[in-house]
């Protein structure tokens, strides 16, 4: 009853990783640049106005403040740095129980479920870096689907990817 069992884990931990904030407008109107999130022309920076708000109503409890930002006039970059601030860092922990059922002397059957984020914790994506926006350096999805839903744009179902939901998958392997 107690013989055959195994765990398998991953912990995931990293830093939050740099915005980029832009302006979200094209400088140049001969449609030299594009604009939205695409765009690239960086704002000045408003100094003595704090970069970050506390706002419990988004996710993270924080947003950017789109007051210390202000567009730079003509076509230049402004004076804000690229990537100068920083997003959301992210936790996670999986598990993995196994249990290893002999059918004969080689064939063996393994049933496990496998447990993502067992802890529930939320993993915010970047906030919204582009200041056209009217959501401008708010957070609007979980990690897992910012990073990309699979198929042709790319990434991992959000389910099974760092940062989603709390899930289960339960799985029988015949081993021979």
């Amino acid at each position: 009853m107690f013989g055959n069992w195994g765990t398998d884990s991953i912990v995931y931990a990293r830093s939050a990783p740099p915005v980029n904030v832009v302006t979200g407008l094209n400088p140049f109107p001969l449609g030299q640049l594009e604009t939205g999130a695409t765009g690239a022309a960086r704002p000045n920076l408003v100094s003595g106005v704090p970069l970050w708000i506390a706002n419990p109503g988004v996710g993270g409890g924080r947003e950017i403040n789109p007051a210390a930002f202000t567009i730079a006039t003509g076509p230049a970059q402004g004076d804000l740095g690229r990537n100068a601030l920083r997003g959301f860092g992210a936790g996670n922990v999986d598990l993995t129980l196994r249990r290893q059922f002999k059918i004969r002397e080689r064939p063996a059957l393994q049933a496990r479920p496998d447990l993502f984020n067992i802890f529930n914790h939320p993993n915010f994506g970047n906030p919204i870096n582009y200041l056209s926006s009217p959501q401008f350096g708010q957070s609007t999805q979980m990690l897992g689907a910012s990073l990309g839903s699979g198929g042709q744009g790319g990434g991992l179902n959000p389910l099974y990817q760092i940062g989603g939901p709390r899930s289960v998958r339960l799985a029988l392997k015949l081993l021979f």
